[in-house]
């Protein structure tokens, strides 16, 4: 059985930081692009960063609102996707989300989008709320 299984998300007040994980079974994820979303409510969801490692050079993406602030990696001893949130707003609060991508579904090999359709495994969401 696939899966994704997260945690690290909390409450933090304006500045913080956290870090979420995401453990994959079933799968190894090098093989696959790997990506993180979050939706806040009544709000769709959006692409935050993804990375795929595939083809030996790491291609990574951020949203404009992730760069120089969030931070994607992986660990494939552990088989674990993380992502680092610093300097955080109250506008990062959200339920997020991790990714996986088959290239031989997505047909992404050697690069990464930050499209939720070409994304076919998915955690669970961990909610992050920021507020003073």
């Amino acid at each position: 059985q696939l899966q994704l299984v997260e945690s690290g998300g909390g409450s933090v007040q304006p500045g913080g930081s956290l870090r979420l994980s995401c453990a994959a079974s079933g799968f190894t994820l090098d093989y696959y692009a790997i990506g993180w979303f979050r939706q806040a409510p009544g709000k769709e969801r959006e692409g935050v960063s993804c990375l795929n490692s595939r083809g030996g050079n790491v291609y990574t993406e951020y949203s404009d609102s992730a760069k120089g602030r969030f931070t994607i990696s992986r660990d494939d001893a552990k088989n674990t996707m993380y992502l680092e949130l610093n300097s955080l707003k109250p506008e990062d609060t959200a339920v997020y989300y991790c990714a996986a991508s088959d290239p031989e579904l997505s047909d992404l090999y050697s690069f990464c989008m930050l499209v939720p359709s070409k994304y076919d495994q998915w955690g669970q969401g961990t909610q992050v709320t920021v507020s003073s």
